[in-house]
């Protein structure tokens, strides 16, 4: 909301400004809030959804797709109105009457005629522009007001957080791979125009419709990417994103010189470069924990990228006149982003410190199960061999008793009363001797069998 706030002063300050230095500290404030701004869009969407980010975080950008795509048509045609056609004309033939036959005063009135009409055109774009910022500020001071619950969840998640083993490492990749891919795709951007008409051989009208085509697929792709953010992971659309960079960056730099390849490596270069920015962001949230100070930083990468890279490429395509430095560049950066996304993964999905200890505890705890399983195996196996034993001490305990009593029933002739005496103790310790799982019931049930029998 504050830096909203921050660029609407600008923008109303700006069109008043007669002095350089105030037209450079409200340029500069502006510049200042829109990287807030940002910072805390791409922080407030990851502490807003979370896991769920991809969809919103590739909405979010599309909305910058779109409105650099939108705001240069819509200031020619602000601009370039029927009104100011009929005057540029007229202002045309009066200079060049000036020195002729009208005074110097009757050009100079000429001249300030046209840069008040101007003048009044600039000044109704910024107020209607600053005013749109401003009524967007305001919900946002509201939803900022009635948000402290939702602020609470969002730090109580951060806490549950783990930092990435090697964060600060990704981080400072991240950094690298985003000044990369900005400076890539706000040079490729700035300068094909020129490159069309220089070394295309293009017309002016062909070579704006190039640079519309190369937006026009970056916003596209951008929306389309908000529904294939829903099934596809963050990592899957970078891999494909800079595949489709390098491939047609290759293109551009060697086969540029036809018509069809530049057209065609185009309009692939800017989709392929549509995605990388918000689902970079996505990407790095699922392995560590993306703060202000984090994402501050990836925007420092971007921006310095946008600075620098072109002002480069400008300096050397101002010494190097016959050298596509344009092209070159593309693939350079293409090039660095391939290099350096398999590194991230590879630095992301290693084992922290809680999951090499996690580890160590469920390895410890499955030798104490194996080890606790084998004892109790070992004791069940020495449990059977006593039983067994006891069962065989009992078997032979049968048969001495029931070899006595045999004997002494042969020398009791007939039915005595010993051998009814004591045939129901013979059949009461039978009956009382145990039977053990793992001894044969048919060994029993043979020596009841031969006890009938005698």
């Amino acid at each position: 909301a504050l830096s909203m706030f921050g660029t609407t002063v600008g923008l109303y300050g700006i069109p008043w400004c007669k002095k350089s230095l105030l037209l450079t500290v409200l340029m500069s404030v502006i510049g200042a809030s829109m990287g807030i701004l940002d910072t805390g869009g791409n922080v407030l969407a990851l502490n807003t959804w979370g896991a769920e980010a991809g969809p919103h975080m590739q909405a979010l950008h599309f909305s910058f797709a779109v409105g650099a795509f939108v705001a240069p048509i819509l200031a020619k045609m602000a601009l370039g109105g029927s009104e100011s056609k009929d005057l540029l004309p007229v202002a045309e033939k009066t200079n060049q009457s000036v020195l002729r036959s009208v005074p110097a005063a009757s050009a100079a009135s000429a001249a300030s005629a046209l840069k008040h009409h101007l003048g009044a055109d600039f000044l109704w774009s910024y107020v209607v522009i600053g005013t749109y910022l401003l009524l967007v500020s305001f919900f946002f001071f509201i939803l900022y007001s009635k948000g402290s619950s939702a602020r609470d969840k969002s730090k109580a998640s951060l806490q549950k957080c783990m930092f990435a083993k090697y964060h600060y490492a990704l981080i400072i990749l991240l950094f690298v791979f985003f000044f990369c891919y900005v400076g890539a795709e706000v040079t490729y951007g700035s300068y094909i125009f020129t490159y069309a008409k220089v070394f295309a051989d293009m017309k002016e009208n062909e070579a704006a419709a190039l640079n519309s085509v190369f937006w026009g697929a970056f916003a596209a792709c951008r929306g389309v990417a908000i529904f294939c953010a829903a099934c596809l992971y963050p990592g899957t659309m970078i891999l494909l994103s800079i595949i489709g960079s390098a491939a047609s960056s290759s293109c551009l730099a060697f086969f540029a010189r036809y018509p069809a390849s530049l057209w065609v490596g185009t309009a692939v270069y800017g989709a392929s470069m549509a995605t990388i920015f918000p689902s970079g962001i996505s990407w790095i949230e699922q392995y560590t924990v993306v703060q202000g100070k984090s994402a501050s930083l990836f925007v420092i990468g971007a921006a310095l990228g946008e600075m620098c890279i072109p002002a480069v490429v400008g300096y050397l395509q101002g010494r190097f006149h016959h050298v596509p430095v344009v092209m070159y560049t593309a693939l350079v950066t293409s090039a660095m982003t391939v290099m350096l996304f398999p590194l991230m993964y590879k630095l992301a999905n290693s084992p922290g410190e809680s999951d090499l200890k996690e580890m160590s505890e469920s390895e410890d705890r499955k030798a104490l199960l194996s080890n606790s399983g084998l004892n109790e195996d070992e004791e069940d196996e020495e449990d059977a061999g006593e039983w067994n034993e006891a069962d065989f001490e009992v078997i032979e305990m049968n048969d001495t008793l029931r070899n006595s009593v045999i004997e002494t029933s042969r020398k009791i002739p007939g039915d005595s009363p010993a051998k009814v005496s004591l045939q129901p103790h013979l059949d009461n310790v039978l009956r009382d001797s145990p039977v053990v799982a793992g001894g044969s019931p048919g060994r029993k049930n043979v020596n009841v069998d031969r006890e009938k029998n005698d």
